[in-house]
């Protein structure tokens, strides 16, 4: 068998390895692999750490093997997020947008693709956020069509219910 360090890193983490039973979650490294290569193909910019998908690919397997280390072993916390405020489009102030760190990305993406499948499923047919194959302009076609067939309408306040002021 070869060493780690004659395999080129992409070999090592597609291996699927069995996963040491005393950690107690079981993520293959392979998973920790797949999640970074859909960040990498996302781009996006440097989290609070100021690393870039560049910086973070220079030394991938090493910063792969600490991220799954974490992960498993549950001893994983997310590092603050870079705060950036982004202009709203009617010219009425900024939004703040929170970029995480390379490595939280790939950590996220690694929890998406093991919660997605499980939960999905349950979600009901009208929620719309953050749902694949799902946007706000779907949303809003649901919306105008019940519109039209229901002369009735259930208009809630949130922000009053959970008490909080604006």
């Amino acid at each position: 068998m070869f060493s780690r360090d004659h395999w080129p890193t992409a070999a090592i983490w597609q291996l699927e390895e069995p996963v040491d039973e005393a950690r107690p979650f079981l993520i293959p490294k392979r998973e920790v692999w797949e999640a970074f290569k859909s960040v990498k193909a996302n781009q996006g910019a440097a989290g609070v750490d100021g690393q870039s998908i560049a910086e973070f690919e220079a030394d991938l397997e090493d910063n792969l093997y600490k991220l799954w280390n974490r992960l498993s072993s549950g001893s994983y916390f997310p590092p603050p997020v870079r705060r950036v405020d982004i202009p709203k489009r009617d010219g009425g102030g900024v939004r703040p947008l929170g970029i995480p760190t390379v490595a939280d990305r790939v950590a996220q993406e690694v929890a998406r693709r093991y919660l997605e499948p499980v939960l999905e499923p349950v979600f009901h047919p009208d929620s719309y956020g953050y749902r694949p194959g799902k946007s706000a302009i779907d949303a809003v076609r649901t919306a105008r069509e019940r519109c039209w067939r229901y002369d009735w309408v259930l208009d809630l306040d949130v922000q009053a219910y959970f008490g909080a002021s604006g």
